[in-house]
């Protein structure tokens, strides 16, 4: 998928039409109250990023939120601000080509939708099934980020990576700490696979992803103090912090990441934001760095 192209104006007309303002709930805006079938992962081969006459060199850029929870302020931002200004932003800066976006929410293994997934879409496609999503909101625990990074490893095709071996984006979001090991029992029941024996610890899992994705998780609001200090140590160059009264900025420091990964100065991306956020935004990035991620468990694992 990934055809068209995104229009700030087809985002107003959709706002307008779902009544969706500053004051609208998270619960006003997702208004799904079960899993639709075709987000299920369950239900999912693979999705595809493709090139196109719209899209001549796509880029695959994953934007993964923690709906668990007291997680409602996350996805409200999302959906209200950071998605279409992401977007925008990314057509304003240029930080890739062609932007190809796919939305997940996911949540913890036992919960009753622990990841839904989208298309990869370039047009207003991007939030029309962001917003169809359903906001579970249940569910307290270790965060399902590992879900999203299996899901990337394992069930999308990007021909950013297949034909020109660049890696797309994947950015998970959240405030809880990380997931203990997947068990192949659990990924049996979320994602159908059968083929795989045993426990994946997250770091193996984080390493399929990062076969195709640069892979980085942005903390909100951590609810712990071991969570940040957990995180910096599983993903030590590639873990941001937004606090949750900075939240509205979120889409900055995606933007910059991209930016940082694609070479810009790293001065130069701060002097780029208005001068009230730079403080801001230089310390959501500080720990950044660019660099080549981990070798491949995948042969290790599943023998190809």
């Amino acid at each position: 998928m990934g055809y068209g192209s995104y229009r700030a104006s087809d985002w107003d007309k959709l706002r307008n039409s779902r009544g969706i303002s500053g004051a609208t709930s998270a619960g006003e805006i997702f208004r799904n109250r079960r899993l639709n079938p075709k987000y299920d992962p369950s239900n999912i081969n693979i999705r595809e990023s493709v090139d196109s006459d719209d899209s001549p060199e796509s880029t695959p850029i994953i934007i993964a939120f923690d709906d668990t929870g007291s997680m409602g302020y996350l996805a409200q931002e999302i959906a209200q601000n950071s998605l279409n200004k992401t977007v925008t932003e990314i057509y304003d800066k240029n930080p890739v080509t062609n932007p190809h976006v796919m939305c997940m929410a996911y949540g913890n293994c036992g919960d009753p939708a622990p990841l839904q997934v989208t298309q990869f879409e370039a047009d207003i496609r991007i939030v029309e099934q962001l917003l169809d999503l359903w906001l579970v909101l249940q569910g307290r625990g270790d965060s399902g980020d590992p879900l999203a990074w299996y899901f990337a490893a394992r069930h999308t095709k990007t021909d950013s990576f297949d034909k020109r071996g660049r890696k797309g984006f994947l950015f998970t979001i959240g405030d809880d700490d990380i997931k203990h090991n997947l068990s192949s029992v659990q990924i049996q029941s979320v994602f159908g696979d059968i083929d795989v024996n045993g426990d994946l610890t997250p770091k193996q899992v984080l390493d399929m992803a990062q076969e195709k994705y640069h892979v980085f998780h942005i903390i909100t609001k951590p609810l712990r103090d071991r969570v940040e200090k957990n995180w910096r140590a599983l993903l030590p160059n590639g873990t941001a912090l937004v606090r949750e009264q900075n939240v509205q900025h979120l889409y900055m420091v995606i933007i910059s990441i991209m930016q940082l990964v694609n070479g810009m100065d790293r001065k130069d991306i701060i002097a780029q934001w208005p001068d009230y956020v730079r403080n801001d935004i230089a310390e959501a990035i500080k720990s950044i760095k660019v660099g080549e991620a981990t070798k491949s468990f995948v042969k290790r694992i599943f023998g190809k």
